[in-house]
């Protein structure tokens, strides 16, 4: 092609790529305030439901609180949050890697 010609082919793929990323994107975020994982504290006693954008909806006690010391619980609940954090970022991560596996840099970046 001559210097200066507008590839209009190459224009209309890029603009069609773009629109599939953009649709993908929506796919993604749609998806990440969606899709739950669930998570128990070492002890077993909580029980933490989180959303892959990090939102926690649901907390649960799966054993007697009345037997357990106050601290105990707390830390108990805090071990859970954690580990729902942690579980919400892998959750974005594995879902990133499913949604965009064919655009990912062809060369290590």
């Amino acid at each position: 092609m001559p210097r200066g010609e507008i590839d209009e082919a190459w224009i209309e793929e890029a603009v069609r790529r773009y629109r599939r990323i953009e649709a993908l994107q929506a796919e993604f975020d749609q998806a990440v305030s969606t899709v739950e994982v669930t998570v128990r504290s070492p002890d077993g006693l909580v029980e933490v439901l989180v959303t892959a954008d990090g939102r926690i909806t649901d907390v649960r006690f799966l054993g007697p609180l009345h037997q357990r010391h106050h601290r105990d619980v707390a830390a108990s609940v805090r071990a859970a949050v954690a580990a729902a954090a942690d579980a919400a970022q892998w959750a974005r991560e594995k879902l990133h890697n499913e949604t965009f596996a064919a655009y990912r840099p062809l060369a290590g970046a």
